[in-house]
């Protein structure tokens, strides 16, 4: 099982201020500190001191904030939202907090955890942008180390990219419907506005947001074939994630599993559209199809597939239906199976002096009367990836060696290749068929046939002649 994330003690959030007032009780460095922090928003800033430090003094002055000057009283709170006590007294301070919580206002006291219903964050401050780094009061020195570099990362002309996002939200909602949105404000983030706006162009950033509307209204759409690799979400590529993450739709196949799926972001639609042996939700043309219709939608599409979209994909069918319908497309390689298992089993797919080639095929291939081409590469040495469920095993197994291949070439199967769930089996040509009577195997199965399986590592692998071997001791049995 993987490692939960540890929980939170203090959850999150920001609070709105603007308008509304924050009292800060002391009138000391303390006290400075946080009238400092908080008058980074627009808060009406109260402090609360018979005596003011003169630094105290001069920020309430230049900033625009109210020094009451008197002793503390419970009715100084009145209308606060939040309150800090910053006295350097800790019997004052409890005070204050218990005056705050009897009128429901939450408070924060300087340097005593204990005492705060909330903890001040390290701030990165970009308005509207804001950046907030907490660890729960436990090491501030931390925070405001990653404060500094997270400061380094962001570009000043961050808020007032924001701020022109903010004024134009209202225009791209009424223009742009809702699937076009998105990419939409990635490119604005991401592309010639954000630019402009870095080097202080503002009127250019506001027109190259123009031209971004004008193009993003006539967009087309675009279709991804992505491999999603053999089963483990973090065998597909970074390419195929950034798809995934921009996709409006994400058509995918039953083979591809949900964790791989939830890499997507979780407002796309989700279309399932998996071919399994005797089950298709979909035939291929009315997959072409889906595709097509999708794309002339405006929307971007994530074919997702199994292993590789260009081995035992389909992926031909589906390019030339997006050519012939003029929609524009690309492919995104995964792992394939045949690449996993190997990996599964520290397996050379190429030994030096074994075999030189390779074959990539199905079984489905030895189900004419006549062999295929890759079965005399076979016998001649090549490493046979089979992408094949085990029901025809045996067939495999047999049209091979009638081509003469020796049955005791070494043989290694993989289900579920890559995933925690896989299960390695290795044997010979002779003992293939057992497959078929292994019910307990209902993932994707990955045989590997040559004499470069001989030098997998089966550390952990089954034996296959086990299993013939069980199977003929309870045939006996039973007569």
């Amino acid at each position: 099982m993987p490692q939960q994330p540890a929980k939170l003690n203090a959850f999150p959030v920001f609070v709105r201020v603007e308008g509304r007032t924050v009292v800060v009780v002391g009138g000391g460095e303390e006290a400075l500190a946080k009238a400092r922090l908080v008058g980074q928003s627009s808060a009406l800033v109260k402090v609360v001191a018979l005596d003011l430090e003169p630094e105290l003094a001069d920020w309430i002055a230049g900033h625009g904030a109210i020094h009451i000057e008197a002793d503390y009283r419970a009715a100084f709170l009145a209308d606060a939202v939040m309150v800090f006590a910053a006295t350097g007294s800790e019997a004052l301070d409890r005070r204050v907090c218990d005056d705050a919580r009897a009128k429901g206002i939450p408070v924060n006291a300087v340097d005593r955890a204990e005492l705060c219903d909330f903890y001040t964050p390290a701030i990165v401050n970009r308005a509207p942008v804001c950046v907030a780094i907490g660890t729960e009061g436990a090491a501030p020195v931390l925070a405001q180390a990653i404060r500094a570099k997270i400061d380094q990362l962001l570009s000043p002309s961050l808020g007032a990219l924001a701020s022109l996002a903010a004024s134009l939200r209202e225009t791209a909602e009424r223009l742009l419907p809702k699937r076009l949105r998105r990419q939409f404000w990635q490119d604005f983030f991401g592309g010639a506005p954000a630019r402009e706006m870095e080097v202080g162009h503002a009127d250019e950033a506001l027109a190259a947001a123009g031209e971004l509307l004008k193009r993003r209204r006539a967009r087309q759409g675009h279709v991804a074939l992505v491999g999603a690799g053999p089963g483990a979400e973090d065998l597909i590529t970074l390419r195929a994630q950034r798809h995934l993450m921009e996709a409006d739709v994400i058509v995918h196949d039953a083979l591809v599993p949900e964790a791989v799926i939830a890499l997507g972001r979780r407002d796309a639609e989700r279309l399932a559209v998996g071919k399994r042996k005797g089950c298709h939700t979909k035939s291929q043309p009315e997959i072409n199809a889906l595709l097509v219709s999708l794309a002339r939608e405006g929307r971007r599409v994530v074919r997702l597939k199994s292993g590789d979209p260009l081995v035992f994909g389909r992926a031909g069918e589906e390019m030339q239906a997006l050519r012939d319908a003029g929609i524009s497309y690309e492919v995104v390689p995964g792992v394939t199976a045949a690449f996993a298992a190997a990996a599964d089993l520290e397996l050379p797919l190429t030994l030096r002096g074994v075999a030189s080639s390779m074959v990539f095929t199905t079984g489905h291939d030895l189900r004419g009367e006549t062999l295929p081409d890759w079965a005399r590469l076979a016998i001649d040495g090549a490493t046979v990836a089979v992408y094949m469920g085990r029901s025809i095993a045996a067939e495999v197994a047999a049209r091979l060696i009638e081509a003469g291949l020796s049955p005791d070439t070494a043989v290694a199967v993989v289900e579920n290749a890559s995933r925690a769930d896989k299960r390695l089996f290795h044997g010979t040509l002779n003992d293939l068929p057992s497959l078929e009577q292994r019910a307990d195997l209902t993932g994707p199965v990955m045989t590997i046939i040559g004499d470069a399986v001989a030098g997998a590592n089966f550390a952990k692998s089954e034996p296959l002649a086990s299993h013939v071997a069980a199977l003929a001791e309870a045939q006996g049995a039973s007569a």
